[in-house]
């Protein structure tokens, strides 16, 4: 038996999320509407001896993207010797391109049978673009008050969050993210969770380190003419967050956040006193979560990486 990191990377729209769902009270399937069951069928072209089971090391939700994720499985070749990594990423990436699925293995490395994707995973870095156009819809019929009149390329659609927001303050938006770095109980930007567990009813459950939180200007994914006419249309912004683990749903709130204080809808004194009066009831709703479709997994690191 010898055990494989894959790295991996997918567009989340196509699934219900990444991780697979098991019904205890029915006969075991591949959930193929998320990722992970995805992988595992692909795995099979291989015919392993051993039951497939991955494992992940991030779980993200429906909607969100990834650049970088890992997976690790066991494998048991019916010779007993190992995988060539190149033919297996190879062989997956042929198998997932004849499924139409938007999921590509970047590459895989035979680790340790002692290494584990998630508990070895150092940090994880979190991407989020937004665009705030930069003219204000014109006229007074319901339609353009919601901006539906504004070009928005087609090669964007589910990749970026797009907003009207005058007067939004991008300044104010950098300075208020640093409120955001160090050791603080984020149980106000925890959405509930379907899943339970004793661990989330313990105090320190939602207490987590942010490493980092940088904004920086973005680019738009559109291609030729779009290209030109999105730059004149929007300013693209970049939120990258680094920590070594986030709560349910806890960048998409604060981005919202972000955006909301950037925009004028909330203050100052109500971004504080959701960070430091860690409650379910201090959660502003003025505040919008940030949908998911503008949030991408950019990296998942592990000790002994040069980045």
């Amino acid at each position: 038996m010898h055990r494989y990191l894959l790295n991996i990377s997918y567009i989340g729209t196509a699934f219900r999320g990444i991780q697979k769902t098991v019904n205890k009270l029915q006969q075991p399937h591949l959930d193929t509407n998320t990722v992970q069951g995805s992988l595992e069928l692909a795995l099979r072209v291989f015919h392993p001896t051993n039951e497939i089971i991955t494992v992940l090391s991030s779980r993200t939700d429906a909607g969100v993207h990834a650049l970088h994720s890992t997976v690790h499985v066991d494998l048991q070749r019916p010779n007993g010797e190992p995988y060539d990594t190149t033919t297996l990423t190879g062989v997956l990436n042929r198998t997932l391109g004849k499924q139409r699925l938007p999921i590509r293995v970047l590459s895989s490395q035979l680790v340790a049978d002692t290494f584990h994707c998630r508990y070895h995973a150092t940090g994880r870095t979190y991407l989020y673009r937004f665009a705030v156009a930069k003219e204000p819809p014109s006229g007074n019929d319901n339609l353009r008050n919601k901006g539906f009149e504004t070009f928005m390329p087609v090669e964007e659609i589910d990749r970026c969050y797009f907003l009207q927001a005058p007067r939004f303050d991008i300044d104010r938006v950098k300075a208020a993210a640093q409120m955001f770095i160090g050791v603080h109980d984020f149980r106000t930007f925890m959405s509930v969770s379907r899943q339970k567990g004793p661990s989330r009813d313990h105090p320190m459950f939602t207490v987590r380190k942010i490493d980092e939180v940088n904004i920086q200007p973005g680019k738009t994914l559109a291609l030729a003419a779009n290209a030109t006419l999105a730059a004149e249309t929007y300013d693209y912004w970049d939120v990258k967050i680094k920590a070594k683990s986030f709560v349910y749903k806890q960048v998409r709130r604060i981005v919202g956040a972000l955006i909301a204080f950037g925009s004028g809808r909330i203050d100052d004194r109500c971004l504080y006193q959701m960070l430091t009066i860690p409650s379910k009831n201090s959660w502003d709703h003025r505040v919008l979560l940030a949908p998911a479709c503008g949030l991408y997994l950019c990296r998942v690191h592990y000790r002994g990486e040069d980045n």
